[in-house]
């Protein structure tokens, strides 16, 4: 039976371990199999190193500020949508929620649609994921997954960590060989990029957004803060997490320029990491990697599905979602939040039959989502950090930890500019219907439906949505 308010059975406590495996088990994902190809389509190795280098210290001054707002905000649950609520409104609060589950939902389709073009090597009608025979089998994962976790949090979080260990073991395989077969005439080759790669600053600004993909998940443990054992465990396990898995991610692509040319490691079939390893030890690795990705792949899906769920059950329980949301069973399952998220992944999935580039679209669109909620937790830590805030635990922030939610801001800011007016567009075309959910949690609590400071973000939503239908009607931009 499901509980419609206070449920009856106690949240699920979790140690630093399993909150850390979940944080890199959320990360290591579809994205870095996916790497080599990535950066080799926009830069060479120097462009490379500057991105990693800009990536790595923006996303480790994030990860630095989801410790530091759960040890000075304690009280707040769900890490990024409530930080943008405590900060920035109800309204805002809600775009955050929606915006960072419509996120997870899209990045759950590149792990779908990089499945079957795995697949797809040895059973050509399943093309590279996006054809019609790719979509059904899809769809029937997608919902047996669905199943699955309506058992229950803690078994899915169960094989969560078994999956973690399991694929991180193909993907640190690959960097080990890689460096056995590293040929350095064909790295300094590499070192500037091909011609067709333009100017330096061009080359770091187009591999931005694939930084930003396979960094989501890096405020894992702050979703899932009210099943900590420890509150400073959140905090703990985001640094953790983040700096276990940057090493290896800047490793597959930097090891990859030493084996093939960058113009034929951009050529590459997705996952791309395959195709370095097969020249490198022959067909023997690609098979390898395959069987690392399907299970790495499968792990991150069933992270992702977890915190989507668990975003919009908090923030239904906060009335910022209708209450049918808050809704969950005894063993700690929010089922209407999981079916939500569920049809959502399943509608975008049939959407990329329409797409030029499946994986690439569903790759980019889930970062540029991701922004606007990584945007309000930095500049929610700018502000508390500079003015004195009586539920702020621990007094006022030091300059320290002002300098770095001030970077993690500009960083962030940095990444929506790199995303480029295309995906920003399409991201209004999901934000501004979701106001419907908003309208509905308003009306069920008797309260005015729109503040005036709302209705001019409602006003510059819609207007954002309306152009990126018709620029996508007029093919001023495609998907």
């Amino acid at each position: 039976m499901e509980q419609t308010a206070e449920r009856s059975a106690p949240a699920a406590k979790l140690p630093l371990f399993t909150l850390t495996t979940m944080v890199i088990g959320s990360m290591v994902g579809a994205g870095v199999f996916s790497l080599p190809s990535r950066f080799a389509e926009e830069t060479g190795v120097a462009g490379a190193l500057i991105a990693w280098a800009i990536a790595g210290t923006g996303m480790l001054m994030l990860a630095f500020v989801f410790q530091l707002l759960a040890v000075r905000r304690p009280d707040l649950d769900a890490g990024v949508y409530a930080y943008a609520k405590a900060g920035f409104g109800e309204y805002l609060g809600f775009f955050s929620a929606f915006g960072y589950w419509a996120s997870a939902c899209v990045g759950n389709v590149t792990y779908w649609v990089l499945i079957m073009s795995t697949v797809g090597a040895i059973w050509p009608a399943l093309g590279e994921g996006d054809t019609a025979l790719a979509i059904v089998l899809s769809s029937a994962g997608l919902w047996a997954f669905f199943l699955m976790i309506r058992r229950g949090v803690k078994e899915a979080a169960a094989i969560n960590r078994i999956v973690t260990v399991a694929k991180i073991v193909p993907i640190l395989v690959f960097i080990v060989l890689a460096l056995v077969f590293f040929d350095p005439s064909v790295f300094a080759d590499n070192w500037g990029g091909e011609e067709y790669a333009g100017s330096l600053f061009g080359q770091v600004k187009g591999t931005m957004l694939a930084t930003v993909f396979v960094f989501l998940g890096v405020e894992g443990a702050s979703v899932y803060s009210r099943h900590a054992k420890k509150r400073s465990d959140v905090g703990r396990a985001t640094i953790l997490g983040f700096l276990s898995v940057f090493a290896v991610f800047a490793s597959v692509v930097v090891v990859s320029y030493g084996i093939l040319p960058m113009g034929e490691i951009a050529e590459l079939r997705q996952p791309s990491m395959a195709g370095v390893l097969e020249d490198a030890v022959g067909t023997w690795g690609k098979v390898f990697i395959s069987v690392g990705l399907i299970v790495s792949v499968l792990g991150a899906y069933l992270a992702w599905t977890l915190m989507a769920a668990e975003v919009l059950f908090v923030a239904a329980k906060d009335d910022d979602m209708p209450r049918f949301l808050r809704r969950s069973t005894p063993a700690d399952v929010p089922v209407p939040a999981l079916l939500m998220t569920t049809v959502l992944t399943q509608l975008v999935l049939i959407v990329t039959a329409f797409s030029d580039d499946a994986f690439n679209f569903a790759l980019n669109l889930t970062s540029a989502l991701s922004l606007i909620p990584y945007l309000f937790a930095a500049a929610f830590a700018v502000r508390i950090g500079a003015r004195d805030d009586p539920l702020t635990a621990g007094g006022r922030a030091s300059s320290r930890e002002l300098v770095i939610a001030a970077v993690a801001t500009l960083y962030t800011a940095f990444m929506l500019y790199a995303a480029g007016l295309k995906f920003v567009l399409v991201s209004f075309v999901f934000y501004a219907p979701a106001t419907i959910l908003f309208v509905m949690a308003r009306r069920e609590q008797g309260r005015r439906l729109f503040s005036p400071g709302e209705l001019v973000v409602l006003a510059v939503s819609v207007a954002g949505a309306v152009l990126g239908v018709v620029a996508l009607a007029a093919g001023w931009i495609s998907l």
